[in-house]
């Protein structure tokens, strides 16, 4: 399977007209090669296949990577240069998204003779779609994340503070068999709630409040990403309003998720009811983002994004409405696109919940 990886990201060299391709980032590293250490370079030629890394990992990547010449460095700038001049090699082309501009900057003062390519979507586009294993993966951590949730929702009521539903929350996700949480979780209550990206704090929950938790785990690798909207105790008719557009406008999208209908699109479908309900203007960001070696990549779900959905990629569904002053409400899923539709990996119910 990982001989299959590689073989993959290999015919882009041919396509970016490079005699090698650099993987920085860590997440395809692990992808391509099953490396789960922090420290490494994946060097892929036309038929070979290399992984530096210094001393701590060089024993580790012997035991999790076949197929590739292990080679330890002292300096990772060092290690590319030496390999790439004794190759040699003239255009290299590297993952532009993990790499910075002063490491940019130190691979051309290196490699002076060489001309370095940035491949950007080529590469990236790699892990959008995933294996059969990878969506048991992302089903086993959406479904520990989501279980955690429904475990401690009782500790949702007045006075609680929003720090505190987060600790218990990821104290139910490891206590599961989450390696770790996926991200700060995002607990915003009352007024709060406007802000998209609102992480817990110190505020204590009241009586009459939306609530909203974004949450996910981070199993074998592979992350899970979810948002509940909650009401403490009571609701009243606007919070109630509010919350029935965003459902039916996650609703929409969600059953209109098949291969071949472009992300384009399925943003348009939730965004536009939003806009006829009168509350365009409240809902910015994309509909979703795609889950997997890392909570937010490739594909993202967007006004932006003419590509098309296919068989097998992970993506999120998540619309929400954000008033300044008032509060907000997004409902949140995570989706496995099959050959006719979708499988929700995420599990907590999105009707509205009076806890």
């Amino acid at each position: 399977m990982l001989k299959d990886r590689i073989f993959s990201a290999q015919r882009h060299l041919k396509l970016l007209d490079v005699d090698i391709l650099i993987f920085f980032g860590l997440s395809t590293i692990r992808y391509l090669t099953g490396f789960t250490g922090s420290s490494g370079v994946l060097i892929l030629g036309q038929e070979d296949c290399w992984f530096l890394t210094d001393s701590r990992y060089t024993t580790q990547a012997s035991a999790e990577i076949s197929g590739c010449s292990i080679i330890e460095y002292r300096s990772q700038i060092d290690g590319i240069s030496s390999l790439v001049k004794g190759i040699p090699a003239r255009r290299i082309a590297f993952d532009a998204e993990h790499t910075t501009v002063a490491l940019f900057n130190e691979l051309s003062k290196a490699l002076p003779d060489v001309r370095l390519v940035p491949a950007g979507k080529e590469v990236e586009l790699l892990r959008a779609v995933k294996d059969a294993d990878e969506i048991n993966i992302l089903a086993a951590s959406a479904e520990i994340a989501s279980n955690a949730l429904l475990e401690m929702i009782s500790l949702i009521k007045p006075g609680v503070t929003e720090h505190e539903i987060a600790l218990a929350l990821e104290f139910a996700m490891k206590n599961a068999g989450a390696e770790e949480k996926a991200f700060d979780f995002i607990v915003a209550s009352g007024t709060r709630g406007a802000l998209p990206h609102g992480k817990a704090s110190d505020k204590a929950i009241a009586a009459g409040e939306l609530v909203t938790i974004d949450f996910g785990a981070v199993y074998k690798g592979y992350f899970s990403d979810e948002t509940v909207t909650f009401a403490v105790g009571r609701t009243d008719a606007r919070q109630e309003q509010i919350y029935s557009i965003v459902k039916d406008a996650h609703d929409l999208a969600m059953a209109a998720v098949k291969p071949g209908i472009t992300f384009k699109a399925l943003d348009a479908l939730a965004r536009d009811y939003i806009t006829e309900a009168g509350f365009g203007s409240n809902f910015g960001h994309g509909l979703g983002h795609g889950v997997g070696l890392e909570v937010h990549e490739s594909p993202t779900v967007s006004f932006r994004n003419d590509g098309v959905v296919e068989e097998g990629m992970v993506f999120t569904i998540e619309p929400g409405i954000y008033i300044p002053g008032w509060g907000g409400v997004r409902i949140e899923d995570t989706v496995a696109v099959t050959v006719d539709g979708c499988d929700v990996l995420t599990k907590v119910p999105k009707v509205l919940q009076v806890v």
